[in-house]
């Protein structure tokens, strides 16, 4: 298991197989989805899907959503991290993507902020790159709080999938 960062509350590492039981905890609660699609998971084979898609993501680019796990109690509580967006989303393709998604009993305590702000510094630091973007739904208050908190500047509003986003980004010589 390979750790990327580690934070005062937060160990930041790969997504492995044995994560199926609380991935699929995390993305099948309709809350986490409320504002990213509202399509949460139904089964296992899903999630077994999606890890294998984020391990390819590390071989193929370097980058790729991270198990946030608490260290005070070990547990999984959710994802975070950077991850290389191809396809094109508001006019930009091939750019780095900050996301999160942590488990509703862990909402509210800090831990996007944190994951969030270290992912960034992962971003600029170890891989070096230039500018980070993310998106929000315009209704995700809270979302929309953490991207400004950790820096990334708001620059437009936008239509993505028939719901309207909010355009963050962040350089590094910001």
């Amino acid at each position: 298991m390979k750790v990327y960062i580690e934070t005062d509350r937060l160990i930041l590492r790969e997504i492995l197989p044995e994560d199926v039981d609380d991935l699929f905890l995390l993305e099948a609660d309709p809350d986490v989805h409320r504002y990213v699609g509202n399509n949460p998971v139904k089964s296992k084979a899903e999630i077994r899907k999606y890890i294998d898609s984020v391990r390819q993501q590390y071989v193929d680019n370097g980058i790729g959503h991270w198990a946030a796990v608490e260290k005070s109690s070990n547990y999984f509580i959710g994802w975070a991290g950077l991850t290389l967006i191809k396809e094109t989303i508001n006019n930009h393709i091939h750019y780095y993507s900050l996301g999160y998604r942590f488990i509703r009993k862990y909402w509210g305590v800090g831990y996007a902020t944190e994951a969030a702000k270290a992912a960034l510094t992962y971003g600029f630091d170890t891989l070096g790159l230039k500018a980070i973007y993310a998106i929000a739904n315009c209704e995700n208050i809270n979302s929309n709080k953490v991207l400004s908190k950790v820096g990334l500047t708001f620059t437009e509003t936008f239509d993505f999938d028939g719901i309207r986003h909010n355009w963050y980004q962040i350089h590094k010589a910001d």
